[in-house]
């Protein structure tokens, strides 16, 4: 099987705005989206909502050392907010599944991992 990483990106802010029930509907979405890719054969290995941008810490080279400064790299309406770990043998009906994520409001990207150098 490829394993795959499913990265969700969106808006912060409208998230945040979201109402209980409205946030409990995007749930349901990722539930139903859990729910199919079992079904159907898929298997989650790992994935998680990240915090909010704003509590990110970033670590970049500068001159002959590092840098760490708060909040995200790159100043965005957009942000990264979580992410699955998908092993699958067809890409084709991950990504048809992913459109349920979608529906959230999310840009979904999906991206194979590849195996470590030996």
């Amino acid at each position: 099987m490829t394993e795959y990483v499913v990265l969700l990106t969106g808006d912060e802010k409208a998230w945040e705005a979201a109402s209980p029930a409205e946030q409990a509907a995007m749930y349901d979405q990722h539930g139903e989206f859990s729910r199919l890719l079992e079904e159907r054969g898929h298997r989650i290995t790992g994935g998680a909502q990240l915090d909010s941008s704003r509590t990110a810490r970033v670590v970049r080279p500068s001159g002959d050392g590092t840098v760490l400064t708060e909040g995200p790299y790159v100043e965005s309406v957009e942000q990264l907010g979580g992410f699955y770990v998908v092993e699958s043998d067809d890409l084709d009906d991950l990504l048809e599944l992913c459109a349920i994520l979608a529906r959230t409001g999310d840009t979904v990207e999906v991206r194979a991992c590849l195996a470590a150098p030996e």
